[in-house]
């Protein structure tokens, strides 16, 4: 039986997937390669690069016209300013998937020598002209991970590329095409031997082209999703695939990662006599955000960078529009998969959107003392939110200082911070979703409570008082009612915060 994959490129005859070739636009990169172009394909983790490359080298390999090899570089990543190891790493990496791809010793036959008598700075260069000028067709070389290198490693792959290009089809490859998260061009390296940073476009300014590979349509999302109903006969509902949709906007490894969870790990899922609905859905969801799976744990890690924090505190903030943030860190942060910039720049799906207040505040939710039966109604189960909300001044008046202080996204502090106690009393009884934005001037907050009779909806409006506490209570209270009505929910609570420097 074939499942959802969520590790490592997709094998047909195991996976359920989507045609790769079909995935970006073949009629273009090919027009580039015969062109003689020489280009970069990026687009965030997980995201099917790897899976689309080797369908890519099949294909020209299956057409006679190009020898085409792919390879990755990242086991060079450990060198990191060591060039020379580095150097050998890749060289051998070439070599043994000439051998494995095209059935092609004379990498490796070649490359250590040349190793030795050109050294690290020329070898890459030297190896692929020989190469070029032995083989009877043009060669097309695929290196994925390119953007895992660091400092002169990295400077001196470029380099070694842009000095050969002008030698191709005949004694340099025809085409090349670099494949990482970033685009060459959002290359900042440090080189320690020029004591200096190094931009992408200066290293490598032959580009032609930089194409980005896409999420999945809706209609994509439904195909992939269709190929296990046909192999089970296992339905997904309607509303379960338009939820799919909706927390996952086509992201490739989220969309696997919910199919999984709910198909193969949950337990009434592996029955295939029952359908798929929106609670599985969304049960999958919570499970894969409270496993921290890798992806996810990988999001993690970049909300810790400087550039990706001057992107994403705004937008949590969800206040005023900020003062310029500069346009290297916003597509940064996009070709990271992190935000759309459609219209507005805003967090890329609801699960991202969930996910980062979570792991902003993980350690805070672990370390909050408060219990969850406090604040439930033991006559109905009821979550008591007037009690909830209480307790939060009280311990907003006390602690928020410490708090606040102690996350590195402090202009969302105390957004983060409720959402932090919310989550703390939640976990394993009911769910917070959320909406925010910059330019939204609120963050809104829905927590689902299931109780023996029913499901609790409570909606909490988030404010920063900017001005006259009257016109943002005015203003609030129509922006809380209006999301009640979205929710369709009769609860609601209006929640402002006063960050005056003068008040204690």
């Amino acid at each position: 039986m074939r499942f959802f994959n969520t590790a490592g490129p997709v094998v047909r005859s195991d996976h359920y997937c989507l045609s790769p070739l079909h995935r970006f636009d073949l009629e273009e990169i090919l027009s580039l390669i015969n062109q003689k172009k020489y280009f970069v394909l990026h687009a965030p983790r997980q995201t099917g690069k790897t899976t689309c490359l080797l369908a890519l080298m099949e294909h020209l390999n299956a057409g006679g016209q190009y020898r085409c090899l792919y390879f990755n570089v990242e086991s060079a990543q450990a060198a990191r300013e060591n060039v020379r190891q580095g150097m050998r790493t890749i060289l051998d990496e070439m070599a043994s998937r000439a051998i494995d791809f095209l059935n092609d010793d004379f990498p490796e036959s070649h490359w250590l020598q040349i190793l030795e008598k050109s050294g690290e700075y020329g070898a890459l260069n030297k190896m692929l002209s020989l190469w070029a000028k032995e083989s009877s067709l043009p060669l097309v070389i695929l290196i994925d991970e390119i953007d895992s290198l660091v400092g002169d490693t990295l400077i001196s792959i470029l380099r070694q590329l842009r000095t050969g290009y002008s030698m191709r089809p005949a004694l340099f490859p025809q085409s090349i095409i670099l494949c990482g998260v970033r685009d060459v061009r959002d290359y900042r390296i440090r080189s320690t031997q020029e004591k200096a940073i190094i931009t992408g476009g200066s290293a490598f300014n032959i580009k032609a082209e930089s194409l980005r590979l896409g999420d999945f349509s809706r209609k994509e999302v439904s195909a992939l999703y269709n190929q296990h109903t046909e192999e089970t006969g296992q339905v997904f509902e309607d509303k379960a695939l338009d939820l799919v949709w909706d927390l996952t906007e086509g992201q490739p490894w989220l969309v696997n990662a919910l199919g999984y969870e709910a198909c193969f790990k949950m337990k009434n899922g592996r029955d295939r006599t029952i359908p798929i609905t929106k609670d599985m859905i969304n049960e999958a969801k919570e499970n894969i955000i409270l496993r921290r799976d890798t992806h996810i744990d990988q999001l993690a890690d970049k909300l810790e960078e400087e550039r990706v924090r001057r992107v994403i505190e705004p937008i949590l903030a969800g206040g005023e529009q900020p003062e310029q943030i500069p346009v290297d860190d916003i597509y940064y942060v996009r070709d990271l998969g992190l935000i759309r910039t459609e219209g507005q720049i805003r967090i890329a799906n609801r699960i991202y959107q969930e996910i980062i207040p979570r792991e902003l505040t993980y350690s805070t939710q672990l370390t909050i003392s408060h219990d969850p039966i406090w604040y439930i109604c033991p006559e109905d189960s009821r979550l008591d939110m007037d009690k909830l909300l209480t307790a939060f001044q009280e311990f907003f008046r006390k602690h928020s200082e410490h708090w606040v202080e102690s996350f590195d996204y402090k202009e969302a502090g105390p957004q983060l911070l409720l959402q932090a106690f919310l989550q703390r009393i939640v976990n394993g009884g009911g769910r917070v979703e959320r909406e925010y934005g910059i330019g939204h001037m609120r963050t809104d907050l829905l927590v689902i409570w299931p109780y023996p009779a029913g499901i609790q909806e409570i909606v909490l409006e988030l404010k920063i008082l900017y001005n006259s506490l009257e016109r943002t209570i005015k203003d609030g209270l129509s922006q809380t009612s209006n999301y009640m009505d979205k929710c369709g929910t009769d609860e609601g609570h209006l929640v402002i915060f006063d960050r005056s420097k003068e008040k204690t």
